[in-house]
């Protein structure tokens, strides 16, 4: 087998290699941190574990990919009770096993302060046909799968509620599935011109297709699909399907004339958007007025 060569790295949500099989490796690493993705006071340690994996398999996603191995190098408080680290470790693991991921190695440390995960995912997609941030053209539709704003109303709900946990009414937040599935199956149907999850929120994710594309959007706010609460039934606020964070959906463009699926594996797809000329976004609101969308989602040095 040759040397792996190096064909994408820093910029989009895997580094992607070329090797001499009939596929592609992808490799992404993500930091999960108490105090900043988790609160111990919040989640359980089976839900952090979860979520520290959900984050690496939701990059592998927006490539198009299959995950495959993880590595997992995990700091822990010198206090911090062994059923804590079992938890942490059981929640992680049952998510690898519903998607054949094996956990093959890492590292364990004492931290000074608070749990820090490191994950590595390692997946692969068939040879050429990893799906880069940077295919959207001018023309182009752009869909979201799922619904946006739940895990940023769970958080909001957290804050006012001083921490009171109802894990039921936020199970996107909590337990959050990535979108591997679906992703596979819009790239076996060659849909997808550009892709991205929306880990960091609808504003900022789609700042980072224009961005590498070299193009504009223009999002109708009456199509984003905003995650709907069970009690009371209603749809969270604008902003926060806007930009809200770690919805894990996936945010992608296609071809204009192309048939794009409403529903990929049970999963809803709404066409929210176009890719424009202009490298500006543009929300146009229900009443047709046009304002400038700022990338207000999560940005660590903000």
């Amino acid at each position: 087998m040759g040397k792996p060569r190096l064909i994408a790295g820093i910029g989009d949500d895997c580094a992607i290699f070329h090797s001499s099989g009939a596929s592609d490796l992808l490799l992404t690493t993500d930091f999960t941190l108490e105090g900043v993705h988790f609160r111990r006071e919040w989640h359980s340690p089976q839900s952090a574990g979860h979520r520290s994996l959900a984050r690496g398999l939701s990059d592998i996603a927006a490539m198009g990919g299959e995950p495959a191995l993880a590595f997992l190098s995990l700091a822990l408080p010198r206090d911090l009770a062994q059923s804590w680290a079992d938890g942490f470790l059981s929640g992680l693991l049952k998510l690898a096993r519903q998607f054949g991921v094996s956990l093959a190695g890492g590292d364990t440390a004492q931290s000074a302060a608070g749990v820090l995960a490191d994950i590595i995912v390692v997946g692969s997609v068939p040879k050429g046909k990893a799906v880069l941030r940077s295919g959207a053209r001018p023309g182009d539709r752009i869909y979201v799968t799922g619904a946006l704003g739940e895990s940023a109303a769970a958080v909001q709900w957290l804050d006012s509620k001083g921490g009171k946990l109802d894990r039921e009414r936020f199970p996107r937040h909590f337990f959050p599935l990535p979108r591997v599935r679906e992703a596979q199956r819009l790239v076996a149907g060659k849909i997808p011109s550009a892709m991205i999850d929306t880990s960091d929120g609808l504003s900022t994710d789609l700042g980072h297709i224009c961005r590498d594309s070299k193009v504009g959007a223009e999002i109708w706010s009456s199509a984003i699909p905003r995650a709907k609460l069970p009690r009371p039934r209603q749809a969270v606020a604008l902003e926060l399907a806007l930009h809200g964070g770690e919805d894990y959906e996936l945010l992608f463009t296609a071809r204009p004339g192309l048939r794009v699926p409403s529903l990929v594996r049970g999963v809803p797809i709404r066409c929210i958007g176009e890719i424009t000329r202009q490298r500006k976004i543009v929300l146009v609101d229900e009443s047709g007025g046009r304002s400038v969308l700022r990338p207000l989602g999560w940005e660590h040095f903000a």
